[in-house]
C-alpha cells in the first residue's frame, strides 16, 4: 500500500522518523511512502536459514557485518528501506550508525511475499541499482529459486538459481561462503 503526499512533497528522512512505531514495515521510495504488515511464517524461515548461514561465515571470516531486519538504509534522503537482509564489508562498515546505515550496503537480501513481490523486483531493484548495491538476491520461495543480480556497470541481467537443479549460491562478496540453494528453503 502506498501513501502519496498529495502534495508531491518528497518525504525525507526526518518525515520517516516521526512515523509512530506499530510493528509494522515502513519504506520511502521516491517520494513514496509503503507500509507492509509482518512477513508471513515461510517468508521468516528464508530469512532465518539465510542468516544462520552468512553471519556465522562473515564473522569467522572477520569480513563485516551481516544485518537483519528491520534495519533502515538510507539510499538517500527520498529513499530508506528496509531490506531482509544486508552484508557490509569491513571496509565500508563506516557507513552503519547507531540507527541506521547510510548509503548503499554490498549485498542486499529480499524475500518475496505477496505483499512486497512488485515493488522487490522493479523499484526497489531500481533503486539498488542507482545507489551503488553491488549485489542484490531476490528469493523467490513461492518457486524455490534465487535470483541474483550483479553489479558490471549497471546490474546484470539475474543469474537464477533454483533449489530443485540443486545449484550452489556463490558470491564473490565472500569469497568461499556457498550456501545450497535447497538450504535455502528448508
Amino acid at each position: 500500500m502506498a501513501i502519496q503526499d498529495t502534495a508531491r512533497r518528497k518525504v525525507t528522512y526526518e518525515d520517516y522518523a516521526l512515523i509512530p512505531e506499530d510493528l509494522q514495515r515502513h519504506e520511502i521510495l521516491d517520494r513514496e511512502h509503503y507500509v507492509t504488515p509482518s512477513p508471513p511464517l515461510l517468508h521468516q524461515t528464508v530469512s532465518g536459514n539465510l542468516l544462520l548461514k552468512l553471519a556465522p561465515f562473515v564473522r569467522e571470516h572477520r569480513l563485516g557485518k551481516v544485518i537483519h531486519a528491520f534495519f533502515d538504509v538510507l539510499l538517500s534522503e527520498h529513499d530508506i528501506v528496509q531490506p531482509d537482509l544486508l552484508f557490509i564489508s569491513k571496509e565500508r562498515v563506516a557507513i552503519l550508525t547507531k540507527a541506521n546505515a547510510q548509503g548503499a550496503p554490498d549485498l542486499l537480501i529480499e524475500i518475496l511475499s505477496e505483499p512486497t513481490r512488485i515493488r522487490d523486483e522493479t523499484l526497489k531493484r531500481d533503486r539498488y541499482e542507482r545507489y551503488g548495491v553491488l549485489e542484490y538476491w531476490v528469493v523467490d520461495p513461492e518457486n524455490g529459486v534465487v535470483r541474483v543480480y550483479r553489479r558490471a556497470g549497471d546490474f546484470c541481467a539475474p543469474r537464477e538459481l533454483s533449489a530443485a537443479a540443486g545449484d550452489v549460491l556463490p558470491t564473490p562478496l565472500l569469497p568461499g561462503l556457498e550456501i545450497r540453494v535447497g538450504e535455502v528453503f528448508e
